[in-house]
């Protein structure tokens, strides 16, 4: 907070819901127009011993190919580009000048659960007031691979963060505390329990997602998002995509094209995590009571996060696995920002004079709370924007540029610039 403050943000305010902290900012320009910027703060969990340096200690290291890079958790995501954007704030005061927009600034702690309480907080009154005449929302980035390259993309999935979990509690059948494994003979099992409820989430090979009524209204992708896709698939490199991911095949072998086009349309079913018994070193002959699996669930157009989790739990029950418990942490509807919006205009035409041709897709694969500015009953556009370059969010030996001594890749400072570049860039839109 003290951090914006010194920004010029002349109102920062924390703001509580059900006790889940956010903040609230703004500063007035008094200029004509206004944007708004989403930020969090909050991180996904460290191993340390995964680290090359404490995840913790935001080390700058050198980094061969790259340059001196900040290691840290949270570097990439998304602290490193939320600083080069107030950092520009202050460029833009330091040069005596007065800041080209108004800026609304809404901020939440809870991104990495699902964002359970952000709609709450901005839906207060006050924060709504404040963005409702903004142009749209964006949310600092660091959007160049190594290669230079910018994929831009016009929104983002959905997603429901949930645990199932089969207890014999609950079902009424196994045991209701651990108990020696030569009982198997003559008890059921929880976890044996749970793991057939799993088979049916999904088609046979776990790739499709076999949930009913899960899907029904996913919105099939169209002609034009299908013609980004193939323009996509021309300029980006298979053979880099799948060493990042350290993979040698696609789901079914299919080609580049289809992958690609699976990624942007495919809603899914994922096991995160799946625990149950003893997990330590060497052998424990136990039969255990509880079995618990971590699912995200990614949604695309059309479908909502209510929808999909009723539909789950509907499924279960038919089948016979209502004892389950489904406990959902956090989650929400995709989002989804028109091509020819002014804020997408004016991130193309940045890029542009950097030299960059963005690739553009349709959404995200991932997700992040973009529903809450463009769906009811703000309808903004909402966009990820920025120079510079980062990788490993999520990831041990999460990076951000710090300097760079790829001449394709913005260091700090360019990515600084590339957001006082976008502020003007809006204002004269």
């Amino acid at each position: 907070m003290r951090m914006l403050r010194e920004a010029g943000f002349g109102e920062v305010t924390k703001v509580a819901t059900d006790g889940q902290p956010g903040i609230f900012a703004t500063l007035d320009a008094g200029a004509p127009r206004t944007v708004g910027l989403y930020f969090m703060y909050d991180v996904k969990q460290v191993d340390p011993a995964e680290w090359s340096s404490p995840p913790w200690a935001a080390a700058i290291v050198d980094r061969p190919g790259v340059g001196k890079v900040i290691i840290g958790r949270g570097a990439v995501n998304q602290k490193g580009p939320e600083a080069a954007c107030i950092a520009a704030l202050h460029a833009i005061r330091g040069a005596g000048r007065k800041l080209p927009v108004n800026l609304v600034l809404v901020a939440e702690g809870e991104e990495e659960i699902g964002s359970p309480h952000f709609p709450q907080i901005v839906r207060r009154p006050e924060v709504m007031a404040a963005l409702k005449h903004s142009t749209g929302i964006f949310m600092p980035s660091a959007e160049q691979d190594l290669d230079g390259k910018v994929i831009m993309t016009l929104g983002a999935k959905g997603v429901i963060e949930l645990e199932l979990v089969s207890s014999g509690e609950r079902w009424g059948r196994g045991p209701r505390k651990d108990v020696h494994s030569s009982n198997k003979a003559r008890l059921d099992s929880p976890a044996w329990h749970l793991v057939e409820a799993l088979a049916t989430l999904v088609s046979k090979d776990g790739n499709d997602p076999a949930i009913d009524g899960f899907a029904d209204k996913a919105r099939p992708i169209s002609e034009r998002e299908r013609t980004m896709i193939t323009e996509a698939a021309r300029r980006l490199d298979e053979q880099t995509a799948k060493k990042q991911l350290g993979v040698e095949h696609w789901v079914h072998d299919v080609g580049w094209q289809e992958a690609l086009e699976l990624l942007q349309s495919r809603p899914t079913v994922n096991i995160e995590g799946l625990v149950g018994g003893y997990t330590g070193p060497g052998g424990k002959t136990i039969l255990p009571h509880r079995a618990v699996a971590k699912l995200d669930l990614r949604l695309v157009p059309d479908m909502t996060a209510s929808e999909a989790l009723a539909a789950l739990q509907a499924h279960l029950a038919k089948r016979g696995f209502g004892d389950i418990e489904v406990n959902m942490t956090g989650g929400y509807d995709p989002n989804s920002t028109p091509a020819d919006a002014g804020l997408i205009r004016g991130q193309i035409a940045v890029y542009n004079r950097d030299g960059i041709d963005p690739v553009i897709l349709p959404r995200s694969a991932g997700s992040w709370p973009g529903y809450v500015f463009t769906g009811e009953p703000l309808h903004l556009a909402a966009t990820h924007f920025g120079l510079g370059h980062g990788s490993g969010a999520h990831a041990p030996d999460e990076y951000f540029v710090a300097e760079s001594t790829n001449p394709k890749v913005q260091g700090m400072d360019g990515a600084v610039r590339s957001f006082v570049d976008y502020l003007y860039e809006i204002a004269a839109m």
